[in-house]
């Protein structure tokens, strides 16, 4: 699928402002959307949008399922004016920040706030909220069902990992699901409240930017999480043993420089998933293409060939390239989809045969600065040999801040910078996001982090690690009207 020419700005929905401690899908969610448009961008992009797990730092590449919502993410403003919680409840609580998310905090606190809520929503919700609930537990329940119960079941089990669960639960033995369905089913339906008002608020969220002429861009991370509703739900999906462990785990082989990365996700069973005609994949982008206009794929290498490393190995190189499914799964996509509004992200491992796979498709790849040789004539990176057919990124969730980047820089790559650029390095990550404004690149995309200048202490996520990531967020007072103007100059100076 071809884009338009268009840009857009990166910010996830835990960095929105809000009073609770956390950015969610209120009233500082639309104040973004208003600066988007002040600023005449037309793509918001944001990470997956899954329940995160403290054991994972909140990573949302690690979520309990890829079909379900962030409960933290929940407006409480919302639930105050539908009556369902009262004002002294959704207070904040102390130990909050507005520029930083405590986890431990938050977490807590809106699990509380939720489940007052609940108990309001039983006794008092009108008969529309009823309606529309039962409504939705209808039409999701091909995902809700199982999710609900693996999230009471974690509960029942002290949150131990679902492979340590009882044997019969682990490999569920229908008898026993049935009696955990009635023993549990006020958490049951608990789990599926949350889900319910998520989904609520996030459509009228989509519908408030749709309005003003701007897409979503979600996420799909290719892997998802062991201790998931996902693995759990559907094993036949994954290599696993009689046991219902991995018997092998994605990560990436040794690269120049590092000693590869295991990330422990299991991997999927291709074969079995090519022999039901994807089912699971495409019940998965129905719910992603639901909630989202245009997706990111993470890792879209690993549709080509993946790397597979033994379950009982820490070493990634201990791994092995396996095939992906190739081109028959994006055709199956097609088939059941139409256009495929995919981004593929093709960072690291460039080779031929993704490349190819890539282009079949029409998808366009990413490219970013911060990975560019200054010094050498033409390199992929420089915002000035950005193909058409590929998002530009100033920076990622992924990557430092321009700014963090430029000041980590050797003299002799920062003076090709500013040759490159004609830029002396007082306002660069101005200098960047012109730059990526001017490429051929069909979309041009920044982060709120680098509009404002910031520098390392405000990175988002350093990869590979579990500590301070995820937090940062952004302030009212931040979403500025200078900013917007600045950004809307150069949107319109580059026509996008």
């Amino acid at each position: 699928m071809r884009f338009s020419r268009r840009s857009g700005v990166f910010l996830h929905l835990t960095s929105l402002p809000s009073p609770h401690g956390i950015g969610d899908l209120g009233a500082g969610a639309r104040s973004f959307v208003d600066f988007l448009d002040r600023s005449e961008q037309s793509l918001w992009q944001v990470c997956p949008l899954g329940p995160t797990a403290a054991i994972h730092g909140h990573s949302p590449y690690q979520a309990f399922s890829g079909f379900a919502g962030n409960p933290l993410l929940v407006d409480l403003e919302w639930l105050v004016d539908r009556g369902y919680l009262d004002s002294e409840t959704a207070a904040p609580p102390a130990g909050i920040d507005a520029e930083e998310v405590n986890y431990e905090v938050v977490a807590q606190f809106k699990r509380e706030c939720l489940r007052a809520a609940f108990d309001d929503f039983r006794e008092t919700a009108t008969e529309a909220d009823r309606e529309s609930f039962a409504q939705f537990r209808d039409r999701e329940s091909g995902w809700l069902s199982d999710y609900a119960l693996f999230r009471a079941l974690k509960r029942e089990f002290d949150g131990a990992l679902w492979t340590e669960w009882p044997d019969d639960v682990t490999t569920r033995e229908p008898d026993t699901l049935a009696t955990y369905r009635e023993d549990l089913a006020d958490e049951i339906e608990f789990r599926e409240f949350c889900q319910w008002v998520f989904d609520e608020q996030w459509r009228d969220l989509r519908a408030y930017a749709s309005d003003r002429g701007i897409d979503l861009i979600g996420d799909l991370p290719i892997y998802v999480a062991l201790d998931s509703a996902d693995v759990w739900a559907s094993p036949e999906a994954f290599r696993l043993d009689d046991d219902h462990r991995p018997t092998a785990v994605a990560g990436v082989p040794p690269n120049t420089g590092d000693s590869g990365q295991r990330w422990g996700n299991p991997v999927y069973d291709w074969d079995h998933l090519a022999e039901t005609g994807y089912e699971w994949w495409l019940g998965r982008l129905d719910r992603l293409f639901d909630m989202v206009d245009i997706a990111r794929i993470d890792h879209f290498k690993g549709f080509d060939e993946f790397w597979a490393i033994p379950a009982d190995s820490d070493d990634p190189a201990n791994g092995e390239w396996l095939d992906g499914p190739g081109a028959a799964f994006f055709e199956a996509v097609r088939d059941r989809f139409g256009n495929l509004p995919f981004i593929a992200e093709d960072l690291g491992f460039v080779d031929h045969s993704s490349y190819d796979l890539r282009s079949q498709f029409d998808f366009p790849g990413m490219r970013v600065p911060q990975y560019a040789d200054w010094c050498e004539e033409g390199n992929m990176y420089q915002p000035m040999h950005f193909p058409e057919n590929s998002v530009g990124y100033t920076s990622t969730h992924d990557t430092d801040t321009v700014v963090g980047y430029y000041h980590s820089l050797g003299d002799r790559q920062r003076e090709c910078l500013h040759y490159n650029l004609g830029s002396d390095g007082e306002d660069v990550h101005w200098d960047i996001v012109e730059a990526v404004w001017n490429a051929e690149s069909t979309i041009a995309m920044t982060t709120m982090q680098d509009l404002l200048g910031l520098g390392s202490d405000a990175r988002f996520n350093t990869p590979g690690t579990t500590d301070g990531n995820w937090a940062w967020r952004v302030t009212d007072a931040q979403l500025d009207d200078d900013i917007a103007t600045e950004l809307q100059l150069i949107t319109d100076a580059t026509i996008r």
